[in-house]
């Protein structure tokens, strides 16, 4: 990777991209520093720290939530708009159209995931300035001025990060979106690395102190292997082309494959079953109700509690162990999300027609249904693989939070977009490389 980058440094046009790319991630950083005018930055700090379920949010944020900066809100609400968007355009047959009509119709669909994406802010940046308001974190309390100097504040900053990510991807290099949410989620593993410091080292013996590093290092460096493993793993499904006359040529006959990916949903079962226990955590966080347990606690205390990732994974205590059934349940929600994803991202059904259409079939399987059936069956195995190994990825920094405390922002969601943004940010530079030197060699 650092050859890959000293390589493309000496090249003009790529060392100009990689400096625009850097440049619009320092006014990103700076804008995440940039406090939003009426909020009690001190209140909101202690507050944040009860709040167990945001942490994923902040450090998707960047930190950015907790000093609650015109960035608060970060790309969230792009996320989340063009998850809707993707829903959608399965759902409503006009948007599938578009989709199928080229670059015209994907043109189209990017405009209406901004419009979405500035109404899900608004949406989101009142809530907060109004759930705020009525916990007494706003100086000088809930008035019109407040709320709506908090929602302008926070919508136009997610605005401007959609806009800025856009360019990135027009005018730098890699994904902008992506290279967004990428330094916001490395910004914050240097406090994470310092909590771990202080919580596993600094106070132990110089044994201790070895080992605690040793492991440390260990599951972090297994991890990453793992997810690497995990992203770039593939099924290749061999595709043999019949050969047919065109005029008088003899054309076709040329064997293919069809690629499918081991970990073919990507993180979005893991961000969709986060978002969907987290949800009822961050409502009533904004009403003041707090997860709990015991004989005073309520019944949405214990069912808050139960969606506590901080309590999945509790077996100091045995009266807490039973809150580790938030655990099965976020285990078959990602496995289920995995399912459903794919279902809806790649259908067996169309590509079967499409190979049948080309002369195309996998060797040994006829074409049309008994191309379909074998299709979805492998992919089903597939997705099934997969799904496991998603689930491994987030269950182990939950387990060593609920086991040992080692209470960090990155998660296992946080590993794997790192992991996936780098490997392809690395792979487009190389492409731009490789392109720029066939250019040259056409040139000569």
């Amino acid at each position: 990777m650092i050859k890959t980058l000293r390589n493309a440094l000496k090249i003009k046009d790529i060392r100009t991209k990689l400096i625009y790319t850097f440049v619009a991630l320092l006014i990103v950083r700076l804008g995440c520093q940039l406090p939003i005018p009426g909020v009690n930055r001190d209140f909101f700090a202690s507050w944040f720290e009860q709040q167990t379920a945001l942490s994923f949010f902040d450090a998707m944020t960047g930190g950015s939530f907790t000093q609650m900066s015109i960035f608060a809100l970060n790309i969230t609400p792009y996320i989340t708009s063009s998850i809707i968007m993707q829903l959608l355009t399965i759902a409503i047959p006009k948007l599938e159209e578009m989709q199928k009509d080229g670059e015209d119709g994907r043109k189209k669909i990017a405009e209406y995931t901004r419009y979405v994406t500035v109404v899900l802010a608004v949406v989101e940046s009142l809530a907060m300035a109004i759930g705020f308001g009525n916990q007494g974190l706003l100086e000088g309390g809930l008035t019109f001025t407040n709320a709506a100097i908090i929602t302008v504040s926070l919508t136009a900053g997610s605005a401007f990060l959609m806009w800025l990510g856009e360019r990135i991807t027009q005018n730098g290099v890699g994904n902008g979106i992506s290279i967004i949410l990428l330094i916001n989620i490395v910004s914050r593993i240097p406090n994470d690395m310092m909590s771990l410091y202080n919580k596993f080292i600094a106070n132990a013996s110089i044994m201790n102190k070895i080992i605690a590093a040793v492991i440390i290092l260990a599951v972090i460096l297994a991890m990453v292997i793992f997810i690497i493993i995990l992203q770039d793993g593939e099924r290749k499904i061999p595709v043999q082309y019949a050969k047919k006359v065109q005029g008088r040529k003899l054309v076709g006959g040329q064997s293919s494959h069809i690629p499918l990916k081991v970990n073919t949903a990507g993180v979005i079962p893991v961000i969709f079953a986060s978002s969907l226990l987290s949800f009822p955590i961050v409502i009533a966080s904004f009403m003041g109700i707090s997860p709990a347990s015991g004989a005073g606690a309520s019944l949405i205390q214990k069912l808050l509690k139960v969606c506590n990732q901080g309590a999945w994974c509790n077996f100091t205590s045995f009266g807490e162990f039973k809150y580790t059934l938030g655990l099965l349940a976020y285990i078959v929600l990602v496995i289920f999300f995995a399912y459903f994803y794919t279902s809806i991202t790649f259908n067996p059904i169309e590509v079967s027609n499409n190979m049948k259409k080309q002369g195309g079939f996998i060797p040994g399987i006829r074409p049309g249904k008994p191309t379909t059936d074998y299709l979805t069956k492998v992919l089903n195995n597939i997705i099934f693989i997969g799904a496991v190994g998603l689930t491994i990825v987030a269950v182990v920094p939950i387990f060593f939070s609920g086991a040992f405390g080692a209470n960090v922002s990155f998660s296992g969601t946080s590993l794997i977009i790192i992991v996936g943004v780098i490997l392809e940010t690395m792979k487009q530079i190389e492409s731009m490389m490789l392109v720029r030197h066939y250019k040259g060699f056409l040139n000569d």
